[in-house]
């Protein structure tokens, strides 16, 4: 069986989403304290896959994964999972609200209900936890009084405990994108597919950005994410993280990240990989098929320089 390294321990929202695909829920699943420990353990080799969250509807992109990836391993994405979240307050039973004197959660699930905590336990005390379930374990171990977690429905029947106030995330939409991950191997292409890669400047200067966008809008390829993190050598100094519709095997993308890699001092490969939801529209097989007449018509002249 292959080893499926996720964010543990049982009852996590990681948890939750792998449990939905089939072929990987039916693997050997292997739990781990901490999101760098699942990728560190999957480019090791001592896990076959790592599943780890990316991007929350709410919040944007888990920091802790997307700079992982972008800066400290070579993984490749397999695909993406899209899991509708729900955030709960639980409590040993018998606690009220008023009874709360702290709370604990992972840091992200925290900031998605900011303005609950604020609005019902202003005096609370927030505390970070390397995952909800590993909140929701804490507080079921009863250490120390007074505690409640931010977790799932799920952590707190596994771990005793009894939901307080469920819904408490900010925004009624909240959605957590997970990434299923491995050493090598890209997916064939479905027809409805995601790329995703990382632009390196050679040297800021004014319209920079504008000159990568431009090889996309030039191909009528849809990004659907572009996101620019600090590169970690000097203050100032940004990549720019892009997914964007279609797969590497599509001519038009293949395209233009050849342009890209030629013109800029890095592009990083992220993956070629299924997307989540529904297909996208049929202006990308359009402009794919335009790209192969105009290849085809170049060929064409070509064929008739004289030798």
């Amino acid at each position: 069986m292959a080893r499926v390294a996720f964010l543990g321990p049982p009852g996590t929202f990681t948890e939750e989403a792998l449990l939905t695909q089939a072929d990987l829920a039916g693997e050997e699943l292997v739990p781990y304290r901490s999101i760098p420990e699942v990728l560190a353990a999957t480019e090791a080799g001592d896990a076959d896959v790592g599943f780890v969250a990316i991007e929350n509807s709410i919040e944007g992109s888990i920091n802790v994964s997307l700079d992982a990836l972008v800066f400290e391993h070579e993984l490749l994405v397999q695909r993406e999972v899209v899991l509708a979240v729900s955030l709960n307050l639980i409590a040993p039973a018998g606690t009220g609200l008023g009874d709360v004197r702290r709370v604990v959660s992972f840091p992200p699930a925290l900031a998605q209900c900011r303005r609950f905590l604020a609005r019902e336990l202003p005096q609370a005390e927030v505390m970070a936890a390397n995952s909800t379930a590993e909140a929701a374990e804490q507080v079921g171990a009863g250490v120390p009084d007074g505690t409640a977690a931010v977790a799932n429905a799920l952590a707190a029947k596994l771990y005793g405990l009894e939901v307080l106030a469920s819904d408490v995330e900010d925004h009624p939409e909240n959605q957590t994108r997970f990434v299923a991950l491995a050493r090598d191997g890209i997916p064939v292409p479905t027809g409805h597919d995601k790329t995703s890669i990382v632009c390196f400047q050679r040297a800021d200067r004014p319209g920079s950005l504008l000159a990568i966008l431009q090889e996309f809008a030039a191909r009528a390829i849809n990004l659907t994410k572009l996101e620019s993190r600090p590169t970690k050598q000097s203050l100032g100094q940004y990549c720019f993280i892009i997914d964007l519709e279609g797969h590497v095997a599509d001519e038009l993308v293949a395209d233009c990240l050849r342009d890209l890699r030629s013109k800029l001092a890095d592009v990083k490969f992220l993956g070629s990989y299924p997307a989540a939801g529904e297909h996208g529209p049929a202006r990308r097989r359009d402009a794919d098929a335009a790209w192969r007449s105009a290849d085809e018509w170049i060929a064409s002249l070509r064929s008739q320089v004289r030798r």
